[in-house]
């Protein structure tokens, strides 16, 4: 890696694009910010401190076109709490989807700045955590009082930053457009592969000897059901949580339980879920399985077992359900009892 530039040099070369961007009109900055859209293959500008200066620090009247930044960090992409190659990508969808809705448009564009190249411009927006979007308008005077996106937004990730976009300027982004799962071709390859087993399959289904008639299949299918129902799987997917975090007291250690009824990470409903599911089974092998065994001690040894695996995996997640949200299990014995 390259050592930083000195001071001196970055402030003087800060001056001359300065003195640049006070000497080109309007239109030639929007030209110029258009070209380098054109050359970019995500549409998305990459900036440094010396374009910060020249396209974002001009005053009001050579600046008639908003830019979304998108603040970036490449020694964090590795931390999955944070996102930042997923809203990078968004941001790349967000510009070409608003190419295709205003094609040549000089009133929006979107840009990247990266913290380990462009620490001043950094500075100059005040941004001191990741991820942050900013968005800076014509009537903004200074980088500091540029709008910042609200980050508990993020979760809808090119959406939000389009409805973000609209209500500030007025205009129209128009729909986010996704590249499809899977390519015409790939298309294609697949319909002729399915027309080409069309006779084997009604052969089978005639002898019955399809993954449909297998109960095994069935059994594995209602075991994930159950599993991903109560390990939280859909709240996970709709949330977008992540499995873990990193500790922030020690980078090199990872947080699997979040102590706090307000998040739940991946890992730790998995943990509930296979605890559940334990116990799920082993009832159903006591009903099914075990009744049919001869054996009479060992019928008892087996529940036996079942009961102390019960006993532990039902004591763990009330232990669990304790610690995380501070809620206890009473005893409450009946009334004649006492």
């Amino acid at each position: 890696m390259a050592p930083p530039p000195h001071p001196r040099l970055l402030l003087l070369a800060l001056l001359l694009a300065a003195a640049a961007a006070s000497s080109v009109s309007a239109d030639d900055l929007v030209a110029e910010l258009q070209s380098l859209r054109a050359r970019s293959p995500s549409g998305v500008i990459h900036l440094t401190d010396t374009s910060v200066t020249r396209f974002l620090s001009a005053p009001a009247s050579r600046r008639p076109y908003s830019v979304l930044v998108f603040f970036d960090a490449a020694s964090l992409h590795s931390k999955p709490d944070l996102h930042l190659p997923q809203l990078r990508t968004e941001l790349a969808l967000l510009s070409a989807s608003f190419l295709d809705h205003n094609p040549g448009s000089g009133d929006l564009f979107f840009a990247d700045i990266e913290f380990a190249e462009s620490q001043h411009s950094f500075h100059q927006f005040g941004v001191n955590s990741l991820p942050h979007v900013r968005l800076v308008r014509p009537e903004h005077a200074s980088l500091g009082g540029s709008e910042q996106m609200d980050q508990s937004h993020f979760s809808r990730l090119a959406d939000s930053m389009a409805e973000f976009i609209e209500s500030r300027t007025g205009l129209e982004v128009g729909p986010i457009v996704r590249p499809p799962l899977i390519s015409r071709n790939q298309i294609i390859l697949l319909g002729i592969l399915f027309l080409i087993s069309i006779p084997f399959m009604i052969k089978r289904i005639v002898e019955g000897e399809t993954l449909l008639h297998d109960r095994r299949v069935w059994m594995a299918g209602a075991l994930f059901v159950y599993f991903f129902s109560v390990s939280g799987g859909m709240y996970g997917i709709i949330r977008h949580t992540p499995m873990f975090l990193t500790d922030r007291s020690d980078p090199n250690k990872l947080v699997f339980f979040y102590q706090g009824s307000g998040m739940q990470l991946g890992a730790e409903g998995f943990a509930v879920g296979f605890l559940y599911t334990l116990v799920g089974l082993m009832i159903a092998g006591v009903t099914h399985l075990l009744v049919r065994v001869e054996s009479l001690q060992t019928q008892r040894l087996a529940m036996l077992a079942v009961m102390a695996v019960g006993w532990w995996a039902v004591r763990k997640v009330i232990y669990l359900d304790n610690w995380k949200t501070g809620y206890s299990i009473h005893t409450f014995w009946p009334s004649s009892w006492r």
